[in-house]
């Protein structure tokens, strides 16, 4: 089915927090959902409303999108239905969610993570006339958000419901395109479509792909987010800053979080447990000094530096738990010439080659770089011919993107 966008009338609101000196101050973003309840679609007037969100769902006054909704004259919420880590974020990784009522409003919280590549079912939507989402996207494929979207678009569309994005920035920008696109036969909860490990999309713009392209076939209407440009980052849109999961903690993070990702699929920590998940990285046996030392004399490496640190693992962390061990931490230095995918991977490389006997894969690896290429390119000494095929794949798809494409 076509798509069908709420274009929205540009804001004359100023802001920009962390834009470059010098720069002028851009008009402050404002979120898909306040696009959307400011012009309600007529055909979506009265209908009963399935929300999916959590806290990362919120206005710019950091008001959650579950009030407003429940208030709003033309809606009728009836169903919230939670994604890992919750409604209000604070589940750890994999960890299950139970149902549950909001305490707030009375309406039921339906759990989409009791289980892995779960949507909503049947029974949830019973009472449902049109499916709403509003999840901040981070910009990395392993996200979960992104296939919980995609399920859910695929259930309203077996029932013949509207699927409404609430869409809102990249918070890394979307311009940069890095990685290569999942393989579909590794396709996962954490890469449910060929798109490259850092996309460049919103999550409009991935519905729109997802519908298209690959015959979802929804009733996708999407609320575009007003004044946000491609050029911008998180900091540069005025919008109130909320912690996507318990372990990514900062834009820094999430700059990392594309590559450092991997780490999980080694017996690294990737710092889970520690004041900076997923900006560093460690293990008891690491000599990060040396290595280190090896990085940061690489060329075509620009835009980070890699420092050797110690860091202090909480007691509850799954790997090297309750110890204080060597790690490296990604000092970013230059966030537009940073390329995390392309500095974790041959920081994986130069860990395994330092510590052969030490270094382990672990199950998840496959499934996360979104095929077996990494992992055997590694381990046959081929990893910079696979990062050159990759940069190719990765300008292909910055192309043929386009015509999925809701902003300038």
């Amino acid at each position: 089915m076509a798509m069908k966008a709420i274009a929205p009338v540009p804001s004359q609101l100023t802001g920009g927090a962390g834009a470059p000196a010098g720069a002028p101050a851009p008009a402050a973003v404002r979120p898909g959902i306040e696009t959307f309840l400011s012009d309600v679609p007529r055909a979506l007037r009265g209908k009963r409303v399935g929300l999916i969100t959590n806290h990362t769902g919120i206005d710019r006054s950091g008001t959650s999108d579950i009030d407003r909704i429940a208030k709003h004259r033309d809606l009728k919420l009836v169903a919230l239905l939670a994604p890992e880590h919750g409604i209000r974020g604070t589940a750890e990784a994999g960890e299950r969610v139970a149902d549950d009522t909001d305490p707030k409003t009375g309406v039921p919280v339906h759990s989409l993570y009791q289980a892995e590549d779960r949507g909503p079912t049947a029974k949830m939507l019973k009472e449902v006339d049109v499916l709403v989402y509003d999840l901040q996207e981070v910009g990395g494929r392993t996200w979960t958000y992104v296939s919980t979207m995609a399920l859910s678009m695929q259930a309203a569309a077996k029932k013949g419901i509207p699927f409404v994005v609430l869409d809102r920035p990249n918070p890394i920008g979307g311009e940069i395109v890095e990685g290569a696109l999942l393989d579909p036969r590794f396709r996962s909860f954490v890469g449910m479509y060929p798109i490259p490990a850092r996309h460049g999309m919103t999550v409009g713009e991935l519905a729109t792909l997802f519908n298209r392209k690959h015959g979802i076939g929804a009733d996708l209407i999407v609320a575009r987010a007003a004044d946000w440009r491609r050029s911008q980052w998180f900091d540069q849109t005025g919008l109130p800053w909320v912690n996507p999961s318990p372990n990514l903690r900062s834009l820094a993070a999430l700059m990392s979080y594309p590559g450092s990702v991997y780490f999980e699929g080694t017996n690294l920590s990737e710092g889970r447990g520690t004041d900076r998940p997923f900006e560093q990285v460690g293990a008891p046996w690491l000599d990060a000094p040396e290595i280190a030392r090896v990085m940061n004399g690489r060329r075509r490496l620009p835009g980070v530096r890699l420092e050797a640190i110690t860091m202090s693992v909480a007691p509850t962390a799954a790997k090297h738990k309750g110890q204080t061990i060597p790690a490296i931490r990604f000092a970013v230095t230059d966030r537009q010439a940073y390329r995390p995918v392309r500095t974790s991977l041959l920081l994986i490389d130069a860990v395994r080659r330092r510590h052969r006997r030490d270094f382990a894969w672990t199950a998840t690896i496959d499934r996360l770089t979104g095929s077996d290429r990494v992992r055997l390119a590694i381990e046959g000494g081929r990893l910079h011919r696979l990062l050159e095929e990759w940069e190719r794949e990765a300008a292909e798809f910055h192309e043929s993107r386009k015509p999925y494409l809701l902003y300038r």
